[in-house]
């Protein structure tokens, strides 16, 4: 499994019963997590101090229980990125911290390229962790999210974090449909990063679903692939859509092609109370020899 160890400002403090409990700065909070499904003793005090916790309904949904007064928004700090974090809707707080680790590796890749012209594309990018750590590194970023919220918010990301936004375009529009334009235009991208949700809507109501989607998409991304690829970098969340199951799709339409290889595993965050580390989901990423 692939983790960092790098954070200072999140900590995955324990799970137990469908339930993490984390530090986000200085605010405790308790959030739902379908992949903790044992049911070990919450002996940990913060269990019972947190600032706020997530409460699953069961028609659906669910909502925050605030137990302490806390910001409505804070800033937490990785390295050299700055994030702004608040309590949404669906338990999210608006950043993935186990993908650190692919920030650094991203990031790495850039470096040892040598280049200064790299381009990046970040499709269903979210609140921009991965574009803000490309832009870092002098690389132009073209940023494609559904949400028109999302897209601001990782405006926000990249001016706290302090990037040159002269290198990045914002984009809000439905990923497949950006790709096929840019495919029809003759653009192409260097590193190219694929950050799916198991399930969403484009801006006009299109329907996602990963596991019939995704390698069709893969296959429609391929033609954007420069003629000196550094990366592309598939991410999942979904439980059907494994590790190994991500490294087929990506060498069957890109190796296959381009050559290079391909590695994929699990990523995780470590639990510091614990000698554990949870699971967070898959990540496959090709790279060019």
């Amino acid at each position: 499994m692939r983790y960092t160890t790098d954070w200072k400002d999140y900590e995955l403090i324990d799970c137990s019963c469908g339930e993490k409990l984390e530090r986000w700065t200085r605010e405790i909070l308790i959030r739902p997590d379908p992949q903790v499904i044992w049911k070990s003793e919450k002996e940990h005090r913060l269990w019972y101090q947190a600032s706020a916790q997530y409460i699953r309904s069961r028609t659906g949904g669910g909502k925050w229980q605030v137990f302490k007064r806390m910001p409505d928004a804070w800033q937490v700090r990785y390295k050299d990125l700055t994030f702004c974090i608040k309590t949404m809707g669906f338990k999210h707080t608006g950043l993935f911290p186990e993908q650190a680790v692919n920030w650094d590796y991203t990031r790495q890749l850039i470096r040892q390229s040598g280049r200064e012209d790299v381009k990046v594309l970040n499709l269903f990018a979210y609140t921009g962790g991965a574009t803000i750590a490309c832009l870092k590194e002098g690389a132009e970023v073209v940023h494609v999210d559904a949400s028109k919220g999302m897209v601001q918010w990782a405006k926000e990301n990249a001016k706290l974090s302090g990037v040159d936004e002269e290198n990045v375009r914002w984009i809000v529009d439905d990923c497949m449909k950006f790709v096929a334009r840019e495919i029809r235009r003759g653009n192409k991208y260097d590193i190219i990063i694929l950050d799916p949700p198991s399930y969403g809507r484009g801006p006009k109501g299109e329907i996602w679903h990963l596991e019939d989607s995704i390698y069709d998409f893969v296959r429609l991304v391929s033609q954007l692939i420069s003629d000196e690829p550094i990366m592309v970098l598939l991410n999942s969340y979904t439980t059907g859509l494994s590790a190994s199951v991500m490294k087929y799709i990506l060498d069957d339409v890109i190796t296959k092609e381009k050559g290079g290889k391909v590695e994929a595993d699990e990523i995780g965050l470590p639990v510091s109370s614990k000698n554990q580390v949870l699971p967070c989901g898959s990540s496959a990423i090709w790279t060019a020899e």
